[in-house]
């Protein structure tokens, strides 16, 4: 019975053996993967060096595994010793657990506990390690485009203790994490200088602050900001004497030769607020032929051309300064018959305000204008389109009656206004037609006009 007994725990240790050395073999293999994978990650974290030594330590575990399966007693003593040397935490109570123990079977309990608890220390620093690799937070330094301060950079969630990264690797990872290319958001150069909002009510102090900003600066963005700001408060009357008087006029004026067509759309706005004051359109009254000019070149429908015929208007309520203007009566009339919808009835609300001028009469029908203009009397046009060309129509009729211009029909030509509204018979014919348009308002206006033919 003592041999077949020596026989059994010699069979059941070889069992045991074999069992412990698989499972070093499998941990050892998976630690090489994890290694690898690590020491790519490590190359932005500077970890490679903590685990290197675990790696080899992992392969001397496995080396004295299979010692321990080959060797006799003394030797897998001597094995587990090595094996044990990876983790110095651990070593010395599995290491005298075997000794304590004196056979095959506590050696292997206490390589077990070793493996067992070196795997739970792999598994919480890789759970760290996940924690590090996967929490991200936005850099509170790095500015947004449109946006002041708050960050849109993504970078690792604070930094690990005790990092052995080389200056090399974290310079590295600092500059994949902050470096961005200008070209993806062009912010203009003084965005966040200018000191008030655009709506903002200023006084006296305010203004002229505003007005040295506009005068000194060259940067597109802040001429807009400021120009709008002053348009904005030139809406009311006291600052309308207030910016005339801190000589803000010139300042603005100087903005509409500029190249930059959204900084002569903002001028032409500010000065059209200015221009409901009396004493601003002595002021602006320089300019208005340069703006004229601007207004008639300038591209078709845009809004600086919209912003140019609302201050043109605006100078033409009044008789003073019409005289300015006569000699673009042929464009106002070719523009009325190219322009949009919207062009189209502002340039009729400025021909308007030269036909209420008598004096101006001459010179108006005078003028050469296309043919194609008769087409306005068409009924398929709406309310405020034919509202307007028959008050047109119907100033001009008067004023020619008044100044006793129909008798000096000779004088004009076959292409003129008046020649177009007066002798061709075709007007009349078009507002006749109109007589039963579906628009009560449109029938009142043109039965109206009728009654003083």
């Amino acid at each position: 019975m003592g041999r077949t007994r020596e026989a059994g725990c010699v069979a059941a240790g070889v069992v045991i053996g074999a069992g412990a050395c698989y499972c070093v073999y499998r941990l050892t293999w998976g630690r090489d993967e994890n290694e690898i994978i690590w020491n790519k990650d490590d190359d932005e974290e500077g970890e490679s060096h903590d685990i290197s030594e675990t790696g080899k330590g992992a392969k001397a575990n496995a080396g004295a595994g299979a010692g321990a399966r080959l060797q006799g007693d003394s030797k897998a003593k001597a094995e587990v010793a090595v094996e044990l040397k990876s983790g110095p935490d651990v070593k010395a109570e599995a290491h005298s657990k075997a000794e304590r123990g004196g056979g095959l079977e506590a050696k292997a309990k206490a390589l077990f506990s070793t493996l067992k608890e070196q795997a739970s220390a792999k598994a919480v620093k890789a759970a760290k390690l996940g924690t590090i690799f996967g929490t991200r937070a936005l850099a509170p330094g790095l500015p947004c485009p449109g946006v002041r301060g708050g960050g849109c950079h993504p970078v690792r969630n604070g930094a690990r203790a005790g990092s052995k990264a080389s200056g090399k690797s974290k310079g590295r990872a600092r500059n994949k994490s902050t470096r961005t290319p200008a070209m993806l958001w062009p912010v203009r150069k003084g965005k966040f200088n200018f000191p008030y909002k655009i709506d903002d009510i200023l006084g006296a102090t305010d203004l002229q602050k505003v007005l040295n900003i506009l005068e000194r600066s060259n940067d597109p963005f802040i001429q807009e900001v400021a120009l709008v700001t002053l348009g904005n408060n030139a809406a009311y009357s006291f600052n309308q004497n207030a910016i005339r008087e801190l000589g803000g006029l010139p300042i603005i004026a100087k903005l509409i030769k500029t190249k930059d067509p959204i900084i002569r759309e903002k001028a032409y706005n500010a000065l059209n607020n200015l221009s409901v004051n009396s004493e601003n359109q002595g002021k602006i009254k320089t300019y208005i032929s340069q703006v004229c000019d601007d207004t008639m070149i300038c591209r078709l429908d845009s809004a600086v051309q919209m912003a140019g015929l609302r201050l043109l208007t605006n100078m033409t309520v009044t008789n003073h300064y019409q005289h300015l203007l006569s000699y673009s009566f042929p464009d106002f009339f070719a523009l009325l018959f190219l322009g949009n919808y919207f062009t189209k009835i502002q340039i009729m609300k400025l021909i308007i305000n030269f036909t209420e001028n008598p004096a101006m009469t001459r010179e108006l029908v005078s003028c050469k204008v296309p043919s194609e203009l008769i087409s306005l009397f068409n009924k398929e046009w709406d309310r405020e389109i034919l509202l307007n060309i028959l008050t047109l129509f119907e100033n001009i009729n008067d004023n020619i009656k008044n100044e006793g211009l129909a008798s000096s029909r000779k004088e004009f030509s076959r292409s003129s206004l008046f020649f177009l509204f007066k002798e061709s018979g075709v007007c009349v014919k078009k507002i006749k037609a109109l007589a039963n348009h579906s628009d009560l308002v449109v029938k009142v206006k043109v039965l109206k006009v009728l009654t003083k033919l």
